[in-house]
C-alpha cells in the first residue's frame, strides 16, 4: 500500500525494530478532515538483552508533533506488552493489528494477524460499551458540539455490534453503514471529511443524536447477550510461542521499511 513518504521515514527512523505499523485514527474510520493527524500504532520488538537484565528497554515508544509539515501520532508497543494487550478484552489493539491500513509489515505481522482472530471474544463488548460512555460524554460536554466526537460514538458502537455479531472487526464507519443503514451518518462524514476538525453541529439535532445512541448503546448490549462469540481467548499458547521465536530470532525483524 503506497503511503505519504513522511509516515514511512517515521517507521525508518524507530529506534527498534517493527513487527508492523499501521494507521488508526479518523483515516481508518473513514472521515478523516484535511486537518487530520496520522495515528501511527504498531509492535516493536526489543532486543533480548533489553528484556533480561535489571534495565530493560521500553515498552512503549510515543512520539508526536510536525514532521515534515505532516503531524504525526506514533505509539508502539513492546511485542510482549502488545501480546498480553490481545489476551484481554481490548479493542484498540484488535484494530491497530487488523487494519488494512499498513505502513510496514512483516512475516510475523501476518501469523499476528491469524492468532488476533483467535483472541476475539464476546466480552469485548464491554470495550465498545465503556469506550462509547467516554466518547458520549467528551461529545455533551462541548458548547457548541462538534461533529467529530459525534462520529466516534457512532463509529465504536457499529464497531462493537458488528463484532458481536459476525466476529469480524470492522472499523470504517462508511462500510459499517452500508449494513446499519442510518440515513444521517453519510451527512455527518461529508461535513467532517469537507470540513475542518472543530466543525459543530446545530443545538436541534441534540436530542435526535440522544436518542440513538441510546437506542444503539442497548442494540449492542442485546448483541452481547445474543453473541456466540467465545467466552475466552484462545489464542495464549501461540502468542507465546511466537514471542519466544521472536526474542531468539530478533534479527529476523532487524530492518524496517515500507510493506
Amino acid at each position: 500500500m503506497n503511503h505519504d513518504p513522511r509516515l514511512l521515514r517515521q517507521v525508518e527512523q524507530h529506534p527498534f525494530p517493527l513487527l508492523f505499523a499501521t494507521i488508526s485514527g479518523a483515516h481508518l474510520y473513514g472521515f478523516p478532515s484535511p486537518d487530520s493527524d496520522f495515528d501511527l500504532r504498531g509492535v516493536h520488538l526489543l532486543p533480548l538483552s533489553e528484556v533480561v537484565g535489571i534495565k530493560t528497554g521500553p515498552e512503549t515508544v510515543e512520539k508526536s508533533g510536525l514532521h515534515e509539515g505532516l503531524e504525526i501520532d506514533l505509539v508502539t508497543h513492546d511485542a510482549r506488552k502488545f501480546f498480553g494487550l490481545l489476551l484481554k478484552k481490548n479493542g484498540y489493539v484488535l484494530e491497530q493489528v487488523l487494519s488494512p491500513l499498513v505502513v510496514h509489515t512483516t512475516p510475523e505481522h501476518a501469523e499476528l494477524k491469524e492468532m488476533a482472530k483467535d483472541c476475539i471474544t464476546r466480552h469485548h463488548a464491554h470495550h465498545y460499551l465503556g469506550f462509547v460512555e467516554t466518547q458520549w460524554r467528551l461529545f455533551q460536554k462541548e458548547d457548541p458540539p462538534r461533529v467529530k466526537p459525534l462520529l466516534y460514538v457512532y463509529r465504536v458502537l457499529l464497531t462493537g455490534i458488528h463484532l458481536m455479531r459476525t466476529g469480524e472487526v470492522q472499523a470504517h464507519l462508511p462500510t459499517l453503514n452500508e449494513e446499519f443503514k442510518l440515513p444521517y451518518i453519510p451527512d455527518l462524514v461529508e461535513r467532517k471529511v469537507n470540513g475542518k476538525e472543530k466543525g459543530c453541529l446545530d443545538q436541534a439535532d441534540i436530542g435526535f443524536h440522544q436518542r440513538e445512541f441510546e437506542r444503539l448503546r442497548a442494540e449492542l448490549e442485546q448483541a452481547y447477550q445474543a453473541s456466540r462469540l467465545p467466552e475466552a481467548p484462545n489464542g495464549a499458547a501461540a502468542l507465546h510461542e511466537l514471542l519466544v521465536r521472536l526474542r531468539l530470532g530478533s534479527n529476523r525483524t532487524s530492518s524496517v521499511g515500507p510493506s
